[in-house]
């Protein structure tokens, strides 16, 4: 190459093309346009464009020819073909900053693609600045036409801004600034191809977590994310980090500020119901968790922690909050939740234990109802309305005479909608003004009956208690039973300094009396829910594991077990968990055909309620069991386990179980059934499957 003294001055012209007569020439014109219409890479007929894209379409043409020094030309310096090069570039980046539709000056490049890829190939490895300088640049170009014209599998565009990333390293120039200026549809096959690769390199071998190996890609998602964050393309960067396995990179990146961090909070947050491996589904919502406590978004990163279960960070981020209005906010959070938490060395300390133990949820409840003028109490004909029905409805069958009979299954369902009609209210019609409708049933009905008054009286402790405490000393056996259920209900979620309703059932669980015990059971499990209190657990745990056959027996085991689940909901406790399997395992054949045994299976699976892998071993251990009910407890835990997540595979698996045509041993079936329901719950994909 001559030096750049004896250089002489090139002027790059455009030749343009004589125009051809048209007399006698028709049919090789129409043979001309056939030839163009069946080649691609012809865009269209000089004579169509305006004068403005035939410029732009001969300077192209120029400046490739002068690049790949067409005429071999001795006066075509490296200096000159950089020249002509950036004319390309510039046009291109004009273009495809922001694209609406296919940009002129790649339709013009089209034909030139393989030509540029031809020269390109014949640069070589020179190590001349220039030179290096040259091919990196044509790499940049040839990767933006190989975003439309690249063989897809081969991941064209990629490789040569890899190669161009190199050759700018390698000669001391930064990249970093040309990946954007291209535009974001660049970027975002660029993004594609990145993820593309980098499975490919997994599948070859190469260890993901060893950065070694992904270097080069890596270099450029440190470019492309914070580009994409900060022209408002956050789910792309998210989606990309996901690709490559390195989410927590999010956390480095300066542009997520106050500004931007709700937006990809809340698209990880989203993200994460797709999530299929646990592990993945863990890390995207501790990153969204992180990135709120960064911005002291106390509250939004309570409720994610909760969606983790990591109640550890309760402590640290009651401390760390400094708003007294926020720090409310976050215990009624906890309150919704039942989260036994106590606030300690504050200075609304008991006003925030208050909230946190619903202590005015009455009152604020029977507040919302006077404003919405609905504290008038109901009765159920109210809602049976059957006296515009010629059939009478629900309402009591009357004789010839014309006298009213009262029928135990009506009288059954007039209890329990006038508890659920009146629920929180405080007063009914049927209940609070006497006790006659209570005598107007038996046996399971005097106990539904006097159990109303909980419902009824919900949440309201103090007043509650002073009306069902007469009903405990009953002489009837089923309203003693039914007020001890009241008991329970009454004080469902409500956190008491006194402890009533521990108080008040603890004696009933020792007790001689089987129905008693039954409702004590109940009650505890209802009272406590969600609480994890441990010497609740210490009181039930004898009743799970009393080895006594008998169907008596067995149902109360059962019953102790799901008081058991619904206090420990969620938490996977081992003592609980491996206490209950073990009576499974250990119960007979007899006990457990009994029907109630399934509460014992639904108390393990409320365990493990929304905790998806945690669950395996207990999956295990079930299968283990030689009984029928072994296919109903699996499919019990993992319903559980897998409820509100959408997972497919799972939807899959029950719809598998559904398909089976069993005529005898089908009661795993009702269970899957219901299974589908409960994963798909709240999920669009999976609703439609389970339809």
């Amino acid at each position: 190459m001559s030096p750049k003294s004896n250089e002489k001055p090139v002027e790059i012209a455009a030749e343009t093309e004589s125009k051809k007569a048209n007399d006698g020439k028709t049919n090789a014109n129409d043979k001309k346009k056939s030839k163009k219409n069946d080649n691609p890479d012809i865009v269209e007929d000089d004579n169509a464009m305006s004068e403005e894209d035939r410029e732009l379409k001969e300077r192209l043409e120029t400046c490739v020819s002068t690049l790949i020094n067409e005429k071999s030309e001795a006066s075509v310096t490296t200096q000159i073909r950089l020249k002509a090069l950036d004319v390309i570039v510039s046009e291109l980046r004009s273009a495809t900053s922001s694209m609406t539709s296919v940009p002129k000056p790649l339709k013009f490049l089209r034909p030139k693609y393989e030509t540029l890829k031809e020269y390109y190939g014949t640069i070589g490895d020179s190590t001349e600045e220039e030179v290096v300088f040259l091919r990196a640049r044509l790499g940049d170009v040839l990767a933006v036409l190989a975003m439309t014209l690249g063989k897809h599998d081969e991941r064209e565009s990629l490789n040569f801004k890899l190669k161009g990333a190199k050759d700018y390293k390698s000669i001391a120039k930064t990249s970093e600034d040309n990946l954007g200026s291209w535009g974001h549809e660049f970027i975002r096959s660029l993004a594609g191809e990145i993820g593309q690769e980098y499975n490919a390199r997994v599948l070859a071998g190469s260890d993901p977590d060893d950065d070694a190996a992904f270097a080069d890609l890596f270099g450029m998602v440190d470019v492309i994310v914070p580009f994409n964050v900060e022209h408002n393309a956050e789910a792309e960067a998210i989606d990309l980090l996901i690709e490559v396995q390195r989410l927590k990179n999010v956390l480095k990146l300066d542009s997520i500020d106050e500004k931007n961090f709700r937006r990809v909070c809340l698209y990880l947050i989203k993200t994460a119901d797709f999530m299929s491996d646990p592990d993945d589904y863990a890390e995207v919502l501790e990153t969204a968790y992180e990135l709120f406590h960064k911005q002291s978004q106390y509250f939004d990163a309570l409720r994610v922690a909760l969606r983790m279960g990591n109640e550890e960070a309760i402590p640290d981020l009651m401390s760390e909050c400094s708003d007294p209005l926020m720090k409310k906010q976050m215990c009624f959070l906890l309150a919704r939740h039942r989260i036994n938490y106590e606030v300690e060395g504050d200075d609304d300390e008991e006003e925030l234990n208050e909230i946190i133990g619903n202590e005015k949820l009455s009152e604020e409840f029977l507040k919302v109802a006077q404003d919405l003028d609905v504290t008038e109490a109901k009765t159920p004909e109210d809602i049976y309305k059957s006296h515009l029905a010629e059939t009478g409805g629900f309402s009591r069958r009357r004789e010839a005479g014309g006298a009213v009979v009262d029928s135990a299954r009506a009288n059954l369902a007039s209890t329990y909608v006038n508890a659920f009609v009146n629920a929180g209210f405080g007063q009914d019609k049927l209940m609070t003004p006497d006790n006659e409708w209570l005598y107007k049933n038996k046996d399971h009905g005097m106990m539904a009956a006097s159990a109303s008054l909980g419902l009824i009286q919900l949440w309201n402790v103090e007043e509650g208690l002073a009306q069902i405490d007469k009903f405990l000393y009953s002489s009837e056996e089923y309203v003693k039973a039914g007020a001890a259920l009241a008991v329970g209900i009454l004080s469902s979620g409500v956190r008491n300094d006194a402890d009533p309703t521990l108080a008040l059932l603890d004696e009933h669980i020792n007790g001689d009396s089987h129905i008693m015990k039954c409702a004590a059971c109940t009650g505890l499990g209802i009272a406590y829910a969600g609480s994890a209190r441990e010497d609740v657990m210490e009181l039930l745990l004898p009743l799970v594991e009393q080895e006594n056959s008998g169907a008596e027996t067995m149902l109360e085991v059962s019953l102790a077990g799901l008081a058991l689940g619904m206090i420990y909901v969620g938490k996977c406790d081992d003592a609980v968990g491996g206490t209950i399997v073990q009576r499974l395992m250990e119960a007979s054949d007899e006990e457990l055909d009994h029907s109630h045994s399934i509460f014992l299976c639904l108390g393990l699976g409320l365990l493990f309620l929304g905790r998806m892998e945690k669950a395996e071993a207990m999956l295990e251990a079930l299968r283990t069991i030689e009984h029928k009910i072994s296919k109903t407890a699996v499919i019990v835990l993992e319903t559980c386990a897998y409820a509100g997540s959408g997972n497919v595979l799972q939807v899959q698996e029950m719809l598998h179980q559904c398909a089976e045509h069993l005529e005898e041993d089908a009661q795993h079936q009702m269970a899957a059934v219901i299974g589908i329901s409960l994963i798909t719950m709240g999920e669009e994909v999976g609703s439609e499957m389970a339809l």
